[in-house]
């Protein structure tokens, strides 16, 4: 922009005209930055919590690493007359595994364990929902009632749960006062008694993983579902079970992992027939003396929980393809 002369001698700036661009006044006491520097910064950030989650991934990598790697190689071992195990290359234990009876309590567990996750689904659900939608300003409060009495130690809860379900326990004398059960009704012994200390152990990791799923989805679906479908139990179907599944497959995986391999709630609220594989290894190790064939159980356990792992992250990748798109 040029410049003119007044009489004085002194240089005027003509008014700036309203099209030109105007730019903005910079602090000569501050550089401006470099080109690349912004991009530079948001490369380090990342790198810098790579770093910092580095030491436990490592730490907790390395564990899981050793103790399978012991846990394999000892499935291959003997034991000696008193009982010690030794490493070796036999695999008895492994052909051992064939028998009908571990093949049995194997199905029997996973049955129980898949039972649990559909009753988990039935109470947790409700639950999430009413928290979530229904909640307001109380869901704080709400989720810390859910949450906090599970914070006791699992084997003290189960205690206190198979105190509940006794012949003589308050359920079965509320049961027995209203006609729905007799003297002869039993719950401890039962399937049914490990299945519900199973629900009421893990059912806690399925209302929080819905309640997630139900705070993060868009409440017009639900207005616009009532709309299309009409009745709210046609709406929750065929909306808000599609909306929250990410949260519902979640919560199925955190509670068939651990159901899967519990061995208090059999031990404490069944009988020998309802024995799980949890007992079989948990029996091997220490009561049996034969650490070999409990390692042989314990890798078979865990071969049927990644089989779950995997399909259910094949199936989470699947949704995030189908969400790019």
């Amino acid at each position: 922009m040029a410049t003119r002369s007044n009489r004085t001698g002194t240089a005027v700036r003509p008014p700036q005209d309203p099209a030109e661009p105007k730019t903005p006044p910079q602090d000569p006491t501050r550089p401006e930055a470099a080109p690349g520097t912004r991009t530079r910064a948001r490369r380090r950030q990342p790198r810098l919590w790579t770093w910092l989650l580095l030491p436990g991934t490592l730490w907790m990598t390395g564990f899981l690493v050793a103790s399978l790697l012991l846990v394999a190689t000892l499935a291959l071992g003997t034991t000696d007359p008193l009982g010690n195990p030794r490493f070796g290359l036999n695999f008895a234990n492994l052909t051992a595994l064939a028998d009908p009876a571990y093949r049995t309590v194997l199905l029997r567990s996973l049955g129980y364990a898949l039972i649990t996750c559909l009753i988990c689904l039935g109470v947790a659900y409700p639950v999430a929902y009413a928290i979530a939608l229904c909640g307001g300003r109380f869901k704080n409060l709400l989720i810390a009632a859910i949450v906090v009495p599970f914070f006791a130690n699992y084997l003290v809860r189960m205690y206190g749960w198979s105190v509940v379900l006794s012949d003589d326990g308050p359920l079965l004398k509320a049961l027995r006062a209203i006609g729905l059960a007799d003297d002869g009704t039993k719950i401890l012994q039962t399937g049914v008694g490990v299945i519900a200390g199973l629900v009421y152990g893990f059912v806690v990791f399925m209302i929080i993983p819905l309640y997630a799923a139900m705070e993060r989805m868009d409440t017009s679906l639900i207005e616009a579902g009532r709309d299309l479908y009409g009745g709210p139990l046609r709406t929750f179907l065929f909306v808000t079970v599609p909306a929250t599944r990410q949260g519902a497959a979640a919560g199925c995986v955190l509670v068939f992992l651990p159901a899967m391999g519990d061995f208090v709630s059999a031990q404490l609220m069944g009988g020998p027939d309802q024995i799980m594989i949890g007992n079989l290894i948990q029996d091997k190790f220490f009561q049996g003396q034969n650490w070999p064939l409990g390692s042989a159980l314990t890798m078979l356990l865990m071969a049927v929980l990644f089989l779950g792992m995997l399909g259910y992250l094949r199936r989470t990748r699947k949704d995030e393809a189908e969400a790019a798109r």
